[in-house]
């Protein structure tokens, strides 16, 4: 399975490049698939690039159900349950 997820547009470097956070991870991606990303900007990051600009709704929607999956894996492990 495939997995992109949104991060925010930290700080744009050397050209087509960028920096984003990742869940107060600064990672360095590549930008050469999206056009007109300004700082601020939230992307669909997949392996280290950007796929397509997002809007802001919606990757903070996105990351808040990422975050609610994370808090259900949580108390599955802690019951003792699988994930599937």
């Amino acid at each position: 399975m495939c997995l992109a997820i949104p991060a925010r547009i930290e700080e744009l470097i050397v050209p087509c490049n960028a920096i984003v956070d990742l869940g107060g991870v600064r990672k360095e991606i590549s930008l050469a698939l999206v056009e007109d990303v300004v700082v601020g900007d939230y992307v669909i990051v997949h392996v280290g690039y950007a796929l397509q600009k997002l809007d802001q709704e919606e990757a903070l929607r996105t990351l808040e159900l990422f975050a609610e999956m994370g808090a259900l894996a949580e108390l599955r492990a802690e019951l003792g349950e699988s994930a599937t």
